[in-house]
């Protein structure tokens, strides 16, 4: 088994935090370019695919200016020989769409890292904004 510290885990908070300032090239590196790379962030629907990731991580960067990082709370991590997993809170403050504010940003992280070719790679990264427990009616679509 490897050790929590073989995963680039701070080079990863740092392209989070790159993100927040406008730039997803810091994020890029990371991530996987097979077919079953997947992204699913708030901005909309899960996707698929190295062309359709990139895409998706350069139009959420287009939604952050002025970010600076708050923390990272670490709810899980379990690393296997290949395939490894992390579920964490990023939480960070930053100018969110046209706002001039500076707002609170906090999502919830799962990341599914894999093992290529000896470098740990991101093949899946879901975030949402749920930090905290909501109602059951919440799941309710209207």
């Amino acid at each position: 088994m490897a050790s929590e510290h073989e995963l680039p885990l701070e080079e990863y908070h740092r392209a989070g935090l790159e993100i927040l300032n406008g730039n997803p090239e810091g994020y890029k590196p990371l991530y996987s370019r097979r077919d079953d790379v997947t992204l699913a962030n708030p901005f909309g629907p899960p996707v698929r695919g190295w062309s359709q990731v990139s895409a998706t991580l350069d139009r959420a960067a287009d939604n952050y200016r002025d970010g600076e990082v708050v923390g990272f709370e670490n709810v899980s991590t379990v690393i296997g020989t290949d395939l490894a997993y992390t579920v964490e809170i990023e939480s960070y403050r930053g100018r969110v769409g046209g706002a001039k504010e500076m707002s609170p940003v906090a999502v919830r992280v799962t990341t599914a890292f894999r093992r290529e070719d000896g470098v740990w790679k991101v093949v899946h990264r879901h975030a949402d904004p749920i930090t905290a427990p909501r109602p059951p009616e919440s799941v309710i679509q209207t």
